[in-house]
């Protein structure tokens, strides 16, 4: 990719002035950014975005009338999306964010370092489709503290459901966040992680070797010396996985 087509045009949109002189002043110093409008409310912001075409947008969260995530919304059903990256001072809107697929999701204030990072993670999802590549889920935010914290996809041991949340369980620690189970099965890349239970999905290669029970039921044996019953309606999945 050249670093004319690696360029996003990018529109921003904030309901201060003053945050969007901000996010001009860094995205200068950006290679990978062009600014191409800023919008100072949600509708003005879908209008620029139907006559701009913008490759990302930097998209407040909380605005009068028409908020960031309804923008993301209009903006999800266009027939080439931008990305979006959420810029906000408020952290309490992550999985909504992560439910719209956004980019990332950037407190203020903003930092250039930081925005950089969101930048590159826009310019690597655009080169995944124009290679025509799976874009699978890579990363989680989850609320923890006062704050949110980033978790690699490739870090997450196991997933178990717990009512209208899923907990993450990375290394000793675990994290809930509010989605489904089956929600994040078909985000989860399949040569990575397998629904073993309808409660639970693991990563392959945390498996050491299936055992079978008696009487039908069999279990998945992990790399540190627990095992998970595999459900029947996922046994025949477990045995494919292990060449049976």
């Amino acid at each position: 990719m050249t670093e004319t087509s690696s360029t996003l045009r990018t529109l921003i949109v904030d309901d201060e002035p003053l945050a969007i002189e901000r996010l001009k002043v860094i995205c200068r110093d950006l290679p990978d950014i062009e600014v191409a409008g800023s919008a100072l409310d949600g509708a003005e912001a879908l209008r620029l975005a139907g006559a701009l075409a913008p490759d990302l947008v930097l998209l407040d969260m909380t605005m009068p009338e028409l908020d960031g995530l309804s923008v993301a919304r209009s903006l999800a059903r266009a027939d080439n999306p931008p990305a979006v990256i959420f810029v906000t001072a408020h952290d309490n809107f992550a999985v909504e964010a992560f439910d719209l697929d956004a980019v990332d999701y950037v407190l203020k204030p903003v930092t250039p370092e930081r925005l950089e990072r969101a930048v590159a993670r826009a310019v690597a999802r655009r080169g995944t489709r124009a290679s025509g590549g799976t874009e699978w889920l890579s990363e989680f935010w989850v609320p923890y503290r006062s704050e949110l914290l980033r978790i690699a996809a490739a870090d997450v041991d196991r997933i178990d459901a717990e009512r209208d949340y899923v907990r993450l369980h990375v290394g000793p620690r675990s994290y809930l966040l509010l989605q489904t189970v089956s929600g994040l099965e078909a985000r989860l890349d399949p040569d990575r992680f397998i629904r073993l239970h309808r409660s639970t999905i693991l990563r392959r290669d945390r498996i050491t070797g299936l055992r079978h029970d008696g009487l039908g039921v069999w279990s998945a044996e992990l790399d540190d010396g627990s095992a998970v019953r595999i459900g029947r309606t996922y046994l025949a999945r477990a045995k494919a996985m292990a060449g049976r």
